[in-house]
């Protein structure tokens, strides 16, 4: 395992591991089915286990991990009929995200979503996966928070815990990835004539294409399919 030396403020420490540790599982540092080594990533993240293990209970109570008696915390691996169940979850709040947010975003959120948009496409002009997925998950996670709905957010965030990581991996194909960035392009458009269809739409086609996708990589075994985040 490998991963960049992370140097994390003492407030709210647990937490700053847990987002790591959210990021190793998605970017496949850590692999699905693989025992998170609590020495190895205490030395890997400079921390002590006390704040490592919070850190995991944390991610096994979002169903990130799983602890395994005897065994201790496995990388959570999903079976074609979880990953079918929960992107037919998932598309559904993605859409009502967007067709709320269409109705209700302000002037800032939407310069603040172009302005991403836009980094975003910078990031796929350079085949940078793990820059554009971050930018990709924090335009959708601005989607859902502009539809100003607490318990929507809350139901996206505990399902799209679960898909991170392929949707993440979801982007290999090359061809998958430019129709990807084109659904985003019409999202944008979308958003900034405050059409609650049309964002409806193009979310519910995005993550049908997405779970398409992951589900022919996991028939094929051209990928691992995990629980991740964020």
């Amino acid at each position: 395992m490998t991963a960049a030396i992370l140097s994390i403020p003492r407030a709210s420490l647990h937490q700053q591991v847990a987002r790591r540790l959210r990021q190793m599982l998605v970017e496949n540092q850590i692999p699905p089915g693989a025992k998170l080594n609590e020495r190895e990533l205490a030395e890997v993240l400079q921390v002590s286990r006390t704040p490592l293990r919070e850190a995991i209970k944390m991610l096994a109570a979002e169903g990130l991990v799983e602890l395994v008696p005897n065994r201790g915390a496995i990388a959570v691996e999903l079976n074609e009929a979880d990953v079918l169940n929960t992107f037919e979850v998932m598309a559904g709040l993605e859409a009502l995200s967007g067709e709320l947010a269409a109705q209700r975003i302000t002037e800032a959120e939407l310069a603040e979503i172009r302005a991403m948009h836009f980094e975003m496409l910078a990031a796929y002009t350079r085949r940078d996966l793990p820059g554009y997925y971050r930018l990709n998950a924090s335009i959708h996670a601005a989607i859902n928070a502009a539809a100003k709905n607490p318990v929507l957010t809350a139901a996206y965030n505990q399902v799209n815990a679960r898909l991170q990581a392929l949707r993440f991996r979801s982007n290999q194909d090359e061809a998958k990835w430019q129709h990807a960035m084109a659904e985003h392009d019409t999202m944008i458009e979308a958003l900034g004539k405050r059409d609650a269809g049309a964002m409806r739409k193009v979310l519910l086609e995005h993550l049908g294409n997405k779970r398409e996708v992951v589900v022919e990589q996991l028939r094929h075994g051209t990928t691992q399919v995990a629980g991740a985040t964020g």
